[in-house]
Formats: C-alpha cells, structure tokens, sequence
C-alpha cells in the first residue's frame, strides 16, 4: 500500500501489539505478542517490566506488521505510542534502563502506609488523583530506602508509553494523560507537581518536558530502524495513556459521556471539562489526552486476564477446536455460554471488586454456588457467562459511584477493547447496566487513538475533531431488555453481598486476594 498509513504502538498489561491504519480509519494490519512480568525474587508484590525482552517483542510485532502483504513501509507517514498507565522506567546518565516496572507493581506497600500515616497520601491525591497505592510517589520511596545506587544514578524518569517512544527517538518527553498516572503531576495545571517532587526527592530535571498528544517530538533513529524495519526518519508523535487514547479512538471526545474499555484490565469512565476529585477518594482522576480536558474512571481489575486464564486454564477442548477449523477461541467459549440464562444457573464469578482507591483489595478468584447434582446446568458454560456477569457488575457499581460523584446521569454507554469483539458480552453489559451499549467498528481503539495522534503529526488530519469525524464509528447499537435488567439489579445486589463475604476470608489470612495494593 502506496497510500498514507499510521503505525501504533500499544504496550498492555497482557500483550503489546503493533496495528497499522489507513487515514480514513480502516485496521490493515495487527500483530500481537503476549508478555508477562516477573516477580524480583525475595521482593514481595514485586513485577519487573523487562525492558529488553519487552522492547525485542514490540520490535517483533513492528516487523511483523510491515511484512504484511501489500504494506509498504515507505508508507508510513508516522508512528504514535500508547500504554497500560502507572508503569515507570528509570534511566541512567547515558539513556540506558537501570529500573522499571508495570502498572500492577505492588511492593511498596510499607512506603506507602507511611504515606497516609504522615497525611501525604491524601494531599497527592487530591492534587494528583490518583492514590498512592501505584504510583510512583511510594515506588521512588521504595527504590530510595532499597536501591540506593538507582536512585542516586537515576537522570530520567518516564512512563512505558514514553519509554517506546524513547527507543524509537531517543527523545525524553511524556504527554498530560500518561504523565499524571505517575501520581506526579498537578492536574490543574496538566504538568508535573513541584510539591509532589519535593515529597518524593527527586529533582525537577530528572522529569522530562511535557508535550500535547499529536506533537511531533522526534524521529526514528538508525538503532531503532534496524530493529524494526522502520524507516529512519518516520515522525515520532506523542501518544499518550491506554484509556484516554482508547476513548478518542471510538470517537468519545465530549464531557459527559460514559464508556467502557474492555481489555486486559476494564475502565470505566466518563469525560470532565474540569480536574472533578471523587471525595471518598474510591474513583482516580487522571488528564484526557485532549487539551482542557480530565477523565473520572474506575477499573475492573482483570476482568480481561481472568476471561484468558480461563481459556487457557479450562478450555483446551475450545482451542484444539478453533485451531482445527480457524475460528476464535473465544467465539466458542460465548457461543457455549450464550446457551445459559442471565444469573448462570446460580454460579457466582468472584474476581475483580469495585475500585476503592484508598484500599484496593480483592478476594480470592472463585466461583461458589455450583450445583453438584446437576452437571449439565452447572459447569464450564456457567463459569464463562459468570465472568462476563462479574465484569459487567463492577461497570455498573462504577458507574452508579460516578453519577453520584459527577451528579449526572448517564442515557447510554460506548463499549470497546477486546471484550466488545463477542457477541454475548455486549449483551451482557447492555443488560446489566440498563442502558444502550454502542459497540465502535474499530475494536482496538486503544490503537486507533495513538493512530489519530500520529495522523495529526504528520499533517493528515487537521485536528482530532477532524480525524474523529472521519474515521470513526459505530458497528451497532444494544437495547437493554428492561425486564432483564430488572433480575439483574437484584443479582448485583446479591453478588456484592457475597463478594463481601469471600473478601472477609482474605482480611482473615485465610485465602489470597487476587490483588491487593500497596499500602492495604
């Protein structure tokens, strides 16, 4: 393809991928390699984002795109990047990694006790919107009191979208949407916080310039040519968070509007035209990636990465199954589920809670109430359709926590990432939620985002309003069925009363939380 194409590059917590576009919108190309992140050894809560390895697998999927039949890597007018937030890289004098780690990193638990202890806590998160439970405020705490020397050596910080952009240019720099996940900035502001610096230690120079998403802020190097295939040259544009992009992508670019990013984690969010804190400090504030803009979001925590250790867990029959006739292996998963009725035979999914920012814990995964004396109502089927349930029970709880928080009420919802691909989900969530769910025709949204971005760039779109009108749109729209719905108001009710009881256990010590944050 001789025609204008826009290359982005999108670090999840799962998988990273590189997807190529057309300007008018249109996926030619996508290639994934799934990731995962250690634990440091004798380092509780720990997970290393390896910067080597990682950087190998985005090189791979970047090869594996332009090799695509028919694209020719001349093509590509530029290249934006987008990633999971809170995930932070440190760098030495000479630009090289010496400390990084993804957004779930969770070992600076006693650093951040003694941030709420001392009140600081509360102080970042109504300046920077985030609590201190990922961010890097209670990390960089953590690597001054056990890692010394990376802290003494440390010349820059950034964050993973960043740090792409920073292989492929070797430029520093990050943008409002991704930099404020650092728990570092000053919303109102959009920049880094001086006083949230002061409290962590750090110098003002180690934090790089901030740049509006759709800048051009670099050039792809002859290194990063050579391990990519790019073209060196080719514009390197400022991307910015998973989420914000994600919500650009699907064209949701006014206050006001409620959507759900399905991935490996799930956002629920709606947009502000003012930096709105929740004052029960439950739901984060972070900057939108469009300028004068914030996002209030809560997040479904694994609802994507619990659907895939479940395939891979439990349903090798559905894989061997789609390998031999080259179908998608969840597309059987739903077709089997869709067979079960709203409730799933009384089988209950425990795995993601709704977000407390302040004490963010979640119970032991399981499912309870199987039916022993009924296999054929009470088995794999009904665990599919109860995960499914389970995220769409924490959307609505995060939705109704942002009506009140925002005192608006919301007439519909946007649902995108992965989990918008199926065919059940969608209808899940229309009924659950009670309100109509548009599903986009671009899935990866996240992508599509970074696309626009770096489309702005390199001067194929005026604007975002422009490149949005253009490119995209809606695949269809789902109406609750109200009497549904209705079952499923008392179903959530009943989930979170159970949900609270397995929960007990792991405040007990009896069982392991799914996930528990720093400082809980």
């Amino acid at each position: 393809m001789s025609e204008p194409l826009l290359l982005a590059l999108d670090a999840g917590t799962g998988s990273c991928r590189a997807v190529v576009f057309e300007t008018g919108g249109r996926q030619v190309a996508m290639a994934q390699r799934e990731w995962s992140h250690r634990a440091m050894e004798g380092v509780p809560g720990s997970q290393v984002f390896d910067t080597a390895t990682n950087w190998r697998l985005i090189s791979e999927c970047i090869r594996a795109v332009l090799q695509s039949p028919g694209i020719d890597t001349s093509a590509i007018r530029a290249v934006s990047t987008t990633s999971m937030r809170e995930g932070m890289v440190l760098y030495d004098k000479r630009g090289r990694e010496i400390w990084a780690c993804p957004n779930v990193d969770s070992r600076a638990g006693t650093e951040a006790t003694e941030l709420v202890q001392r009140g600081l806590a509360e102080k970042i998160y109504r300046q920077g919107g985030d609590w201190v439970a990922i961010t890097a405020p209670a990390r960089l705490r953590w690597i001054k009191r056990h890692e010394p020397a990376i802290f003494r050596d440390a010349a820059h910080i950034n964050m993973l979208a960043d740090w792409i952009a920073y292989r492929l240019s070797g430029e520093f720099f990050t943008d409002p949407s991704i930099g404020s996940s650092s728990g570092m900035f000053d919303l109102a502001t959009r920049t880094w916080s001086p006083e949230i610096i002061e409290i962590c230690d750090m110098k003002r120079e180690l934090f790089p310039p901030v740049l509006e998403p759709g800048t051009v802020a670099g050039h792809v190097s002859q290194g990063a040519a050579a391990d990519t295939g790019l073209k060196a040259g080719t514009p390197v544009v400022v991307g910015g968070a998973d989420t914000q992009l994600g919500l650009v992508g699907i064209g949701v670019v006014g206050e006001g509007n409620f959507a759900v990013i399905g991935g490996t984690f799930w956002q629920q969010t709606i947009g502000l035209r003012e930096a709105m804190i929740d004052p029960e400090a439950r739901l984060r504030t972070l900057c939108h990636a469009l300028p004068g803009q914030w996002m209030m979001e809560g997040i479904g925590f694994y609802c994507g990465l619990s659907m895939r250790w479940y395939r891979d867990a439990f349903c090798d029959l559905e894989k061997l199954e789609a390998e031999r006739i080259g179908a998608d292996a969840y597309a059987l998963m739903e077709k089997a589920a869709g067979e079960v009725p709203p409730g799933s035979n009384g089988v209950v999914a425990i795995l993601s809670n709704l977000m407390v920012a302040s004490r963010w814990i979640h119970a032991s995964p399981a499912f309870v109430q199987f039916d022993v004396g009924d296999p054929a109502r009470s088995g794999r089927k009904e665990c599919i359709r109860a995960i499914e349930e389970a995220a769409a029970y924490v959307s609505y709880g995060h939705l109704k926590v942002i009506e009140e928080v925002t005192s608006r009420s919301c007439s519909e919802v946007v649902f995108t990432g992965g989990a918008s691909k199926g065919t059940l989900w969608p209808r899940v969530m229309a009924d659950v939620l009670g309100l109509p769910v548009k599903v986009p025709k671009v899935k990866e949204s996240t992508a599509l985002g970074a696309a626009i971005f770096a489309g702005v760039g390199a001067g194929e779109y005026a604007d975002v309003a422009t490149a949005t009108s253009a490119v995209a749109g809606f695949e269809t729209t789902l109406d609750p069925d109200p009497s549904v719905h209705a079952r499923y108001e008392e179903l959530y009710a009943d989930w979170k009363r159970i949900y609270d009881g397995q929960l007990a256990l792991v405040e007990r010590g009896l069982l392991k939380p799914l996930w528990r944050a720093a400082g809980t």
